[in-house]
């Protein structure tokens, strides 16, 4: 096929040497099959932010840490050269998460570098070779959707314990080859400690798996992983080596709003009383 405009620099510089397909296009980047020398892998372009649906992109960002002070006030400030870094930002934390999961035991796409917003990686595939299938395209046993449930349940207390969340993990976003689940899609991943939406986040992420294979596995829905794993996350009792349960004890004692509320009138009234008390003894001397 043309090769895309954006793709036509890797081509002249001997990065890609052939762009085979397309594969796909979603919110946030095209992904072509490309030839790189012998081997077929994955060139994911990354579309303008302002062509980007991705929403609320500053909730993920935030707390992400950026090394140059003078590219933090640029992009703080929304210049032309801020927001080429805020580009470069998005990107390359795709990267670096891809890189830290894989150390971690993740399952997931193997990079090979990011260059002018596009990222090489590896194609992942089926044993024909052909493009593996996302899970939303895969028809699942009850056993196979529980094993799958609890690899992906792991594979998120892995992130977790490198102190990342996906941050927009579904069924889209999880691919299956005969190994069994990989994730992908990570430009958004969540620094689980200093983002203040990190706990929805991951509630979402593990609602939205156990949601999908709870089609083919109806107990799963009972669990509780979520919960689980945050409270061990915030205990500092979360490790690789956690074995999970799905197990967790909700507390759903109903707060007494009235009765806080009336408690609080109550001490104000009394403070009033007794500030009333001291003027009238400060009148009499």
């Amino acid at each position: 096929m043309k090769a895309p405009a954006r793709l036509q620099p890797l081509i002249e510089d001997g990065v890609i040497d052939e762009v085979l397909s397309a594969l796909m296009s979603g919110k946030e980047a095209a992904v072509f099959v490309v030839r790189c020398g012998d081997e077929v892998r994955c060139a994911k372009v990354y579309k303008d932010a302002k062509k980007r649906s991705f929403k609320q992109a500053a909730t993920y960002t935030e707390g992400r840490k950026v090394r140059s002070t003078r590219r933090a006030r640029a992009m703080e400030k929304g210049s032309r050269f801020g927001r080429k870094q805020q580009e470069e930002t998005w990107q390359n934390a795709e990267v670096d998460a891809l890189y830290r999961l894989a150390g971690a035991g993740v399952r997931v796409p193997e990079p090979f570098g990011c260059i002018d917003g596009v990222m090489i990686m590896e194609l992942v595939t089926d044993d024909d070779g052909n493009v593996a299938p996302r899970l939303d395209e895969v028809v699942l046993t009850p056993e196979q959707a529980r094993e799958d449930h609890a690899t992906m349940m792991d594979y998120v207390k892995l992130m977790l314990n490198e102190g990342l969340i996906h941050g927009d993990l579904s069924e889209f976003n999880v691919l299956v080859d005969a190994y069994g689940p990989v994730i992908i899609d990570l430009p958004q991943a969540v620094d689980a400690a200093a983002n203040n939406n990190a706990q929805s986040m991951l509630k979402r992420d593990v609602d939205n798996m156990t949601r999908y294979y709870g089609q083919f596995a109806p107990e799963l829905n009972q669990t509780h992983y979520a919960e689980e794993l945050w409270a061990l996350y915030e205990a500092g009792e979360l490790s690789e080596e956690t074995e999970l349960t799905g197990h967790f004890d909700i507390d759903e004692t109903v707060a007494d709003v009235d009765g806080v509320l009336g408690e609080i009138a109550s001490i104000l009234a009394e403070e009033e009383e007794r500030k009333g008390w001291e003027n009238a003894e400060d009148l009499d001397d």
